[in-house]
């Protein structure tokens, strides 16, 4: 099991990473609108993210042809063999997934949104898939569900699901029951799990107690 920082924010980020519990960052071009920076800033992120203790970094496409989605996914892996290709779920996005796959590339079919999809990112050789957890949840499907769905369809085989979008604790810990493996979580869905109200007030009590015997 492994857990990402969904966050292109440095400053949120760095202090995540530093606590060991997370495995890498995963981005988009929307996270990066978010932090102020484009697809030209992916090779300064990449860097501060490694450099950070990322021990994959997760970066999109983009592109309308295969052939563009091709020329961005060779670039970001150029970036290091921490980087892993992100690719949107789009006929040409596959299209062009199942060619980097060949090439060993490390690919992530993302912007997922219905099971059956998962035959598709299994058809590319991809390593991973991207469930828009909640945002299946909006559309009226049931967004676990269906990301349990994927998992059961990919058991096997050599694609992990890294559930993503996904809103809130309760969300994260049903997929993990039900084996889901690999989990995308923005800065302040982990700082919430790590800022579980009862554990720190239990702290907080054995410290004072500790504090008046001494």
């Amino acid at each position: 099991m492994a857990l990402y920082v969904d966050s292109a924010e440095r400053s949120a980020v760095e202090p995540l990473l530093a606590t060991g519990l997370f495995a890498g960052v995963t981005t988009n071009p929307a996270l990066l609108a978010r932090a102020g920076l484009t697809q030209a800033d992916l090779p300064a992120v990449f860097t501060w993210a490694t450099a950070a203790g990322a021990k994959q970094v997760f970066m999109q496409t983009l592109g309308t042809t295969a052939e563009e989605i091709l020329a961005a996914g060779r670039g970001i892996r150029d970036l290091g063999p921490q980087a892993i290709v992100k690719i949107p779920a789009t006929r040409e996005g596959l299209g062009a997934a199942r060619v980097l796959a060949d090439e060993d590339v490390p690919i992530l079919v993302t912007a997922v949104h219905h099971a059956t999809q998962a035959l598709f990112a299994d058809a590319v050789g991809a390593r991973f898939i991207a469930p828009y957890v909640g945002r299946m949840t909006d559309q009226g499907r049931d967004g676990v569900a269906e990301t349990i769905q994927m998992h059961q369809v990919l058991s096997g085989s050599g694609t992990r699901v890294l559930a993503a979008s996904l809103r809130d604790r309760e969300d994260v810990a049903a997929l993990a029951a039900a084996g889901v493996p690999d989990f995308a979580l923005s800065a302040p869905l982990c700082e919430a799990l790590l800022a579980d109200e009862p554990t720190l007030a239990a702290a907080d009590r054995f410290e004072t107690i500790a504090a008046r015997r001494n």
